[in-house]
């Protein structure tokens, strides 16, 4: 019964697609021109992926540090390192530059050595006031070099903020307004006014100026993603027609491919934005991800559809089977496939739950439009023409296939030494498998934003704010000389840690009013003691000295300190060990029962989004494995086949993983995704040749060695066809200018090859070896769904229907 309700099925959805052409076809223009209208509701990501649940600890350690002192990295910085830049002309071009910054409504304000104050005591009455640090209207050389060697060597309050301690490199700190660090005007600030502007000024006056900061960075990596959609659409659809082409040498047919992936790249765009979300360096991949996985659809409705043409010439007929015989396995395949992507839907993280219900919805539904739009237009043209058809006799590709037969039945031995070598040697190679969190490994290395990041570490000591919010657990706690001794000695350790910068804080501020105490000698930067305490006291009364330093460090209770120090871009191993030495020492200065300390900041929360990236991995791989299996269970009722199935499709997993530890590619965000999308693809060609492998042991009367050849030689030449399209059709990503994109096209294209082999080789050979324990009536029982129908089970399935009509 269930054959004749499969058959029935598929044989009643043929005739009511092509029946129904018209009306067809105007819900397909509908629909694409509905998902169209939705296009204007995708946003693009002006935020650094959050791959930890938003009840995660780190999380909601971050919101509060967020509701404390607002959007922490708001900060771009302007660096020049030029020994002219204290001349006249050039020194007041620099000024001129940092004015016109400053006059922007989107900054808030500039630190910058044209601006710069500094704190200097007076006396009747007893003050410190903020007096500017150059107060000639238009310096000489003369003065120029005298402030340029007291701001080196006498303002130690301005080092790392204003100059490196490591040369002569100068700074200027732009402070974007809170409200617009994480929207579109942001992006518009940056690469509208202050791009432009930085270049004029670069070719004006031939200062090479390097800038940095997280708003900037986010922005230029944003809009790289931007741009790469469009070129991996293009080079995706241009390889995929090419060997489309290649392969069916008919225009006709590689156009009517195309418009039906075209259809699909739309309709994806349309549900990122009916859905509301991001565009984000995952979500970017999913259009050309379309194009790879639905060409194969096409090439198996097409090659249908020319095999039967050739063998009767009806047409009409001829769709009729495509549909009824092709559809019903391109359902199966296209289904595992989504079932790998849908793994990540059953994730914490919102960013892997968007990118697998997203990829999901649109592997199925590229499997509807090519099971529609191919029959359709094909209905409407003329019968392909013996030219056409003459790609089905090519010898090369039974050149292919005759080799895969003979390994199989001369060197079944030769495929399992090499197999087992292949897997010891792979489980070597996991073991050297690194973990990368660096929120700046996968950025495009050539671009000059990112050599700019370089110039900051070295200059800088690091771009990447780690905060540490103390909180006092009472007000005004901040101030007190006990709390701000702890916060210096804080700042001690983490000066002595070399991936980390000179940090800022409130304490800064205090030694500096201690240093305009006497009179500005820097030799007293440091914090005072508790009778100069005194002393000072009347000196700070209505003193609103670096009051935009206070206001960033200290919060309006007096409640919350925060530390701030830039990181170098290092690895999840280096950062776990500096926040595992960092936590003992925080521990010893602040008693937990006085302080509540946590350690915070975007580059933290991004690694520990990696580690738990790295656990979901093996969840989702188990369940993308267990899925999988459970509906090749219920497909072949048979346990034992569904051990045999699952050996030739997890080898290139472990494959590829090996490769991945010998070639230093590193477990991160990108590159995490291989495994399930490899998974989920690669077991398309086990269904196609189990489902053919059931099928010639009935029509052969159940003899092994008949049955796996004619498989083999069957679905070989789909299979071979079907991996050269996913081969190149991936290894479009590896012209992306981020690494993480270039290691996911490479390591999934290496493993979907690794896939054909092993299901060419490694399977037929099991089936052969274990044919006493798997192939017999009990073990091979009728499969719960006919995944190929021959025209005996159409007949039969006719006469059945014929006879009960009910």
């Amino acid at each position: 019964m269930s054959r004749i309700f499969s058959f029935g099925f598929w044989n009643s959805l043929a005739r009511m697609i092509l029946r129904n052409r018209i009306i067809i076809i105007l819900l397909v223009v509908a629909a694409t021109a509905f998902l169209a209208t939705q296009w204007k509701n995708m946003q693009f990501s002006y935020t650094e992926a959050n791959l930890l649940p938003d009840d995660h600890e780190a999380n909601i350690t971050y919101n509060n540090f967020l509701d404390t002192f607002g959007e922490e990295g708001n900060l771009v910085i302007l660096g020049v390192k030029d020994s002219t830049l204290f001349t006249p002309e050039k020194f007041e071009a620099w000024t001129a530059l940092n004015e016109e910054l400053e006059n922007y409504s989107e900054v808030d304000y500039v630190i910058s050595v044209s601006n710069l104050k500094k704190l200097e005591k007076f006396n009747d009455p007893n003050r410190f006031e903020m007096v500017p640090f150059i107060d000639e209207e238009n310096p000489d050389r003369k003065q120029l070099k005298a402030y340029e060697d007291e701001l080196f060597t006498a303002l130690p309050f301005y080092e790392n903020l204003v100059y490196s301690s490591h040369s002569n490199t100068i700074q200027s700190a732009l402070y974007i307004n809170k409200e617009i660090v994480n929207s579109e005007e942001r992006k518009d600030f940056v690469l509208e006014k202050l791009r432009p502007l930085i270049r004029e000024f670069e070719e004006v006056h031939e200062i090479d100026v390097k800038v940095s900061g997280m708003p900037y960075i986010r922005t230029l990596n944003s809009q790289n993603i931007i741009d790469e959609i469009g070129l991996f659409i293009l080079a995706a659809l241009s390889v995929t027609s090419l060997i489309f082409f290649f392969f069916f040498r008919s225009i006709r047919a590689t156009v009517i491919s195309m418009i039906t992936v075209c259809i699909g790249v739309m309709w994806a765009f349309g549900v990122i934005g009916l859905l509301h979300y991001e565009i984000t360096v995952l979500t970017a991949l999913i259009p050309p991800l379309i194009i790879v996985i639905g060409i194969p659809n096409c090439i198996f409705l097409i090659n249908k559809y020319q095999q039967e043409i050739k063998k009767h010439g009806n047409q009409a007929k001829s769709l009729q089977r495509v549909i009824t015989k092709v559809g019903n396995a391109t359902l199966m395949t296209n289904v595992t496939t989504a079932s790998g992507f849908a793994t990540f839907i059953l994730t914490d993280s919102t960013l892997l739950k968007e990118f697998g219900l997203v990829a999901s919805i649109n592997i199925l539904a590229i499997f509807v439009l090519s099971l529609l739009i191919i029959p359709i237009i094909y209905s409407y043209m003329s019968v392909p023409k013996d030219k056409h058809l003459k790609h089905l006799n090519k010898r090369w590709i039974g050149g292919f296939v005759d080799w895969t037969e003979r390994m199989v039945r001369h060197h079944r031995i030769a495929i399992y030494i090499i197999s087992v070598l292949l897997l010891a040697v792979s489980i070597i190679g996991i073991y050297t498998i690194k973990i990368s969190g660096s929120l700046l490994e996968d950025m495009p290395q050539e671009a000059t934003f990112f050599q700019d990041i370089k110039f900051f570490e070295e200059e800088f000591d690091g771009v990447m704010p780690m905060e540490i919010l103390v909180d006092t657990k009472r007000p005004k706690g901040v101030m007190k000389l006990s709390t701000l001794k702890r916060l210096e000695r804080l700042e001690e350790e983490i000066g002595d840690v070399p991936e980390l910068s000179k940090p800022l804080s409130v304490v800064r501020l205090v030694k500096y009013t201690k240093q305009a105490y006497y009179n500005g000698n820097p030799k007293y930067f440091q914090l005072p003691t508790s009778q100069e305490q005194n002393f000072i006291m009347p000196y700070t009364k209505g003193m609103n000295a670096g009051e935009n330093l206070l206001n960033s460090y200290v919060d309006s209770t007096g409640q919350y300190a925060r530390i701030t120090t830039f990181m170098k871009d290092i690895g999840t191993d280096k950062m776990e060990r500096i926040e595992e030495n960092l936590l003992p020492e925080i521990n010893k200065i602040f008693p937990e029962e006085q302080y509540e300390v946590s350690l915070t900041g975007k580059a933290l929360i991004f690694q520990k989004g990696t580690n738990y990236l790295v656990k979901n991995l093996v969840i989702s791989l188990s369940l993308a494995i267990f899925l999988i299996a459970l509906f090749m269970a219920w497909m072949f009722r048979s346990f034992r086949m569904i051990l045999v199935s699952l050996v030739p499709n997890l080898l290139p997993l472990l494959i590829t993983a090996g490769m991945m530890g010998f070639l230093g590619v590193p477990i991160k965000p990108s590159t995490i995704l291989v495994f399930s999308i490899a998974f989920g693809i690669s077991v398309d060609d086990t269904i196609h040749f189990l489902a053919k492998y059931r099928q010639e042991l009935k029509a052969n009367n159940w003899k092994i060695k008949r049955s796996v050849y004619a498989a083999l030689r069957e679905t070989g030449v789909s299979m071979f066809y079907t991996s050269i399209v996913l081969f190149f059709g991936f290894s479009v990503f590896m012209i992306s200018s981020y690494g993480g994109t270039v290691a996911l096209g490479g390591l999934v294209s290496a493993t979907l090859l690794f896939a054909m082999l092993s299901n060419l080789l490694l399977l037929p050979s099991l089936l052969l070896s274990l044919e006493r324990s798997i192939a017999n009536k009990e073990v091979m029982k009728e499969p719960s769904m006919k995944i190929i129908e021959t025209e005996e089970d159409e007949e039969e399935i006719l006469k059945e229907e014929r006879n009960h009509p009910e």
